[in-house]
């Protein structure tokens, strides 16, 4: 079995044709399918069903499709790992991050870290932590900021916990200001702005308002970060964003607290645990840690495994 084999066979399942697979490869379709042909043979089944030139992945196919990504996704780290320079003069990183993440910590640590690296490029992925944790699994990431706990069941990851955050109500400057601190339960009928699926804060809300007892009122439902803060401002509702976010939203927006016991979210750094990050990738993970260090004893956040 050979990478360019698996190449060829990913190619294929992505494009469900073998013409358009070999043009994204850049083969003749002859050669592509005698490499497809020499890895079934090897294999001992067919990966395609090719009845009525409808390409389809056979049971078999299932099964390679995401063992092949993988292995690409790995040999392609390797790949990377070895043409990296001394001193990391290039070489390249792929970040996760939840949305809200990349507003709050990472400009100031990508700031840091590109200073210090300037030759390695930063590829970014945002996302929701589970979205994020299979993106890792796959060989997609190498490194990914996620809220835990997470889903279960989860592959083999490495988690670094970084900090606890509170969450805090925002609203917009000039609307009526609401009781401070804000109970959940103040929140029930009261116009909402809500995130969109698949965000970790839009998961936290919603559990904490059911379990006061209620659904929230959304005025505006399926936003990113950048637009829920947005529709805030314009006076369409409360949001309820993490405390490093609502302290760079501007004073545009009202910042309340939440009552005790409030909500709070726990932020850790990932990576898969059975391949080790790339050098520029450790070299990333040194500089995140050290800046949630930095915004633990200066932005309020608490300390892993801080207390109520």
């Amino acid at each position: 079995m050979q990478f360019q084999q698996l190449a060829y066979f990913v190619a294929v399942a992505d494009a469900r044709h073998f013409t358009r697979a070999a043009e994204a490869v850049h083969v003749s379709q002859p050669s592509l399918s005698q490499q497809i042909g020499a890895l079934e043979k090897e294999l001992g089944a067919p990966l395609f069903s090719r009845a009525r030139g409808n390409i389809a992945l056979t049971d078999a196919g299932e099964a390679l499709l995401p063992l092949a990504r993988r292995i690409l996704a790995d040999a392609d780290t390797a790949r990377h790992e070895v043409l990296e320079l001394a001193q990391l003069r290039r070489g390249r990183v792929r970040l996760g991050a939840t949305p809200s993440l990349c507003t709050g910590l990472l400009p100031d640590a990508l700031r840091d870290f590109h200073g210090r690296h300037p030759g390695v490029r930063l590829l970014l992925d945002e996302g929701g932590s589970h979205d994020l944790v299979r993106r890792l699994a796959r060989g997609a990431l190498d490194l990914a900021l996620v809220v835990l706990p997470l889903p279960s069941p989860s592959p083999a990851l490495t988690t670094v916990e970084l900090f606890q955050e509170d969450l805090v109500a925002v609203s917009a400057a000039d609307a009526p200001a609401p009781r401070s601190p804000l109970r959940i339960a103040d929140l029930e009928g009261r116009p909402m702005v809500m995130f969109r699926h698949g965000y970790d804060l839009r998961d936290l809300t919603l559990a904490a308002c059911r379990a006061a007892g209620f659904e929230p009122y959304c005025t505006v439902e399926g936003g990113e970060m950048d637009a829920v803060l947005g529709f805030v401002r314009a006076g369409l509702g409360i949001g309820v964003v993490p405390a490093m976010v609502a302290a760079r939203a501007g004073a545009e927006l009202r910042v309340t607290p939440l009552a005790r016991p409030g909500l709070r979210r726990t932020v850790a750094l990932a990576h898969r645990s059975d391949v080790a990050p790339p050098r520029a990738a450790r070299a990333l993970q040194e500089v995140l840690l050290a800046a949630a260090r930095q915004a633990v004893t200066s932005s309020g956040l608490r300390p892993p495994g801080a207390g109520p």
